[in-house]
């Protein structure tokens, strides 16, 4: 059994510009509500390192912390739906995609996708965007626990297919049951020390 990440949280930011110059950095990416918050306390093994709610749009800036003295994992606001006006919105997304193709450190893109949903339009939009930018990046399911044991096989061939992946190429995972947390902070932290 992997140990846990040591997590610290550094700072949140508004600006690619603002954020600390730390070693290399994963963005944690995914639709409002997907889980982003939720895995990195899973990661942590902590309940209050990032702030969970259940109203989208919670996070809204770029939230920095410290891993283990390897690198930085940050934790970015997500895209669809949020309890926020469609201009606020919009400079949240901006800000992502400037943060996604200007910082040096970011040695992989952690994307998140609702396993229990499959991808939905803006999730493969994302993807395709994440492609044609070259950008580096790794597709996660979360909610793994919200699915019947009858249905994970299909769900996870299905979801790997609309992601045009191969099933093994998706790490699946659930914030609230543990399943998969190994294999991700072994990701993790192969990731990093790429960097």
């Amino acid at each position: 059994m992997s140990s846990p990440l040591q997590l610290r949280f550094l700072t949140s930011a508004d600006d690619v510009r603002r954020l600390p110059d730390t070693p290399p950095e994963l963005a944690f990416i995914g639709r409002s509500n997907v889980g982003k918050s939720s895995l990195v306390n899973a990661l942590g093994n902590r309940k209050d390192l990032a702030r969970v709610a259940k109203a989208p749009g919670r996070t809204q800036l770029l939230n920095c912390f410290a891993v283990d003295g390897l690198g930085t994992l940050v934790d970015c606001p997500g895209y669809g739906y949020a309890a926020a006006p469609a201009r606020v919105r919009d400079a949240w997304q901006r800000m992502v995609e400037t943060y996604l193709l200007e910082r040096e450190q970011l040695t992989m893109v952690v994307m998140l996708v609702d396993g229990e949903i499959g991808p939905t339009k803006l999730d493969l939009q994302m993807l395709a965007w994440l492609r044609a930018n070259a950008v580096p990046h790794s597709v996660v399911a979360t909610k793994h626990d919200k699915l019947k044991a009858a249905q994970r096989g299909k769900r996870q061939r299905d979801l790997a297919a609309a992601c045009d992946l191969a099933p093994d190429d998706v790490t699946w995972v659930s914030a609230a049951k543990g399943t998969g947390k190994d294999r991700l902070l072994s990701l993790v932290r192969t990731w990093l020390a790429l960097g």
